[in-house]
């Protein structure tokens, strides 16, 4: 069926038609731009969500149950299910809503320039029947003057009173009328034929071409709705399997909820190593009774022997109470000693990670500086090798530094554990910050005014710890010898002077503290920076080692 010849004459309909579509078509644009609106709304309100049950949490306060990191895992697929909402809304808003507001543009001009071509068919058409029509009114008009000129000449030529010279004028005039009327004949069967073949065209040929026209471009209107009635669809079908996976790690989430994996991670929290309190002695407080002969047999026996000590069993009953109470408030000592063992030991160990990771890290950047020197060294262009030297010093300094924490923290973690070494079997046990493993303190570290070199301060232990330790009776055998390479004041209990030069006995190696136990030959010991002297073993060496 065609608009053309079915329609002809339904110009004023096909008009309203064609801007019905272009309507309905807007209207469509109009819903798909408040849906996507949606989908944006309920995105950014599931984000807030997840960032609201979010929050930024600090290393330590990471969560280890698995119920709560399962919900974590949910709210993170459920962002990712929020960032899928806006995929939809970004797609609904290019591949529909653009394309139907840039298509609703092209129709309007289109429908526009169809319309004013009908509108020019019919303003001509209409201009050829105004011709022809004027045409006929003249040609009508030059009849009916003919007619009466006619009349006229009639009744004077049969008239005998009227003159030849009126009738004569008579004659002439009905001639004149006659002859244009003729000629007003001629001019509206022209007319006449000129607007019936310009109305067939109009007809025939124009007006189907430009209704033809209009129906092409409804037709394609109804297209264009159908294709993003599918687009609308797809979009949607498109995220359909990732929006599944995060469903479906939802799920996941929930099967990793591990009631038991729960309860020990309270177990790890919190244990606090001590053990259970024992039983209350019985203490009596009527053995400065003095009793009778019949009832001393009653009473208790008095022994000294096996009398408790009151206040010692009070005291030591006090300090389990809180167990069971409200626990006291400890200090946070830099040893952690404040914590129960287990939860002591956890911090410990941690602590001491770290610090090995950062120890690694300037052992990185200390191995870098120097390879960096030595291309210096070698290529001189390239930069000067004494501007890396402070640098060098300073992050050998940092290493000494880390090393002392490692150190000072292992003591603590070894006396947590239980775990003496066999020269710390020696040592008394009063001070936590004086166990440290193979029977050494580790020193704080400090600068030399050296610009080239660095050590750490000496150790600063127990007085009576040395005592203990230098009064052995048979001295420690020698394993090596040494030559120093710059002089060290010794200016700390636990140290020993040197000069530049000077030959020593190693009587203990370095444990990774950066400090070395000589002995000179005067017989005198104590502790020295490894990095201060060249060190020589015997037997099992293989050749001379210098530690820098």
């Amino acid at each position: 069926m065609s608009w053309g010849t079915d329609l002809w004459d339904q110009f004023e309909n096909l008009d309203k038609h064609t801007q019905w579509g272009i309507d309905f078509l807007e209207r469509y644009a109009k819903f798909v731009k408040e849906r996507l609106e949606i989908e944006q709304t309920y995105a950014k309100q599931l984000r807030n969500l997840v960032k609201k049950y979010c929050p930024k949490r600090s290393k330590d306060e990471e969560p280890r149950f698995t119920s709560c990191l399962s919900f974590y895992s949910i709210l993170n697929e459920l962002n990712d299910y929020a960032g899928q909402r806006e995929v939809v809304a970004e797609e609904m808003g290019h591949r529909v809503y653009g394309e139907l507001m840039r298509y609703s543009l092209d129709l309007k001009a289109e429908r526009k320039h169809h319309l004013q071509e009908g509108r020019k068919a019919q303003q001509y058409l209409d201009q050829c029947w105004k011709q022809m029509d004027n045409s006929k009114k003249k040609f009508e008009r030059e009849c009916r003057e003919a007619e009466k000129c006619q009349i006229v000449f009639e009744k004077l030529d049969n008239d005998i009173n009227a003159t030849k010279s009126e009738v004569e004028k008579a004659k002439s005039q009905l001639y004149l009328r006659t002859h244009t009327a003729d000629e007003s004949k001629n001019e509206y069967a022209a007319q006449l034929q000129n607007f019936n073949g310009e109305q067939w065209k109009h007809f025939n040929a124009a007006i189907p071409q430009i209704f033809k026209n209009l129906q092409d471009m409804d037709e394609r209107r109804t297209v264009k709705l159908g294709e993003t009635y599918r687009s609308f669809a797809e979009v949607e079908r498109k995220v359909i399997p990732i929006i599944s996976k995060c469903l479906e790690g939802m799920v996941t989430a929930a099967k990793n909820v591990d009631q038991r994996r729960d309860s020990a991670i309270v177990v790890e929290s919190f244990k606090s190593g001590f053990e259970p309190p024992g039983d209350f002695p019985f203490e009596d407080f009527s053995q400065n009774i003095q009793r009778t002969g019949s009832d001393g047999t009653i009473g208790t026996p008095k022994n000294d022997t096996g009398k408790p000590d009151p206040k010692h069993s009070i005291a030591k009953a006090k300090n389990k109470l809180w167990l069971f109470g409200k626990k006291p408030k400890a200090p946070n000592l830099e040893d952690l000693s404040h914590l129960p063992p287990e939860q002591r030991r956890k911090k410990l160990q941690q602590r001491i990670d770290e610090l090995s990771r950062e120890l690694q890290k300037e052992m990185d950047q200390r191995d870098a500086l120097n390879k960096m020197k030595d291309v210096y060294e070698k290529n001189p262009q390239m930069g000067d090798p004494s501007s890396l030297q402070p640098k060098i010093s300073e992050t050998i300094c940092n290493m000494e530094k880390l090393r002392s924490e490692i150190h000072k923290n292992e003591s603590w973690l070894t006396e947590v554990e239980g775990k003496q070494s066999s020269r710390g079997d020696r040592r008394p046990s009063g001070d936590v910050n004086h166990h440290a493993p193979h029977g050494r303190e580790s020193p704080e570290g400090s600068y030399t005014d050296d610009p080239s070199q660095e050590h750490r301060s000496p150790p600063q232990p127990d007085p009576h710890e040395f005592d203990d330790e230098f009064e052995d009776d048979d001295p420690l055998p020698a394993v090596g010898h040494c030559k120093a390479l710059y002089s060290f004041d010794g200016s700390n209990e636990g140290t020993l002077v040197m000069k530049e030069d000077e030959v020593l006995y190693v009587i203990e190696e370095d444990k990774g503290d950066g400090w070395t136990r000589v002995r000179k030959q005067s017989g005198e010991e104590g502790y020295v920076p490894t990095s201060y002297v060249e060190i020589t073993m015997e037997k099992h060496s293989k050749g001379a080692v210098t530690y820098i």
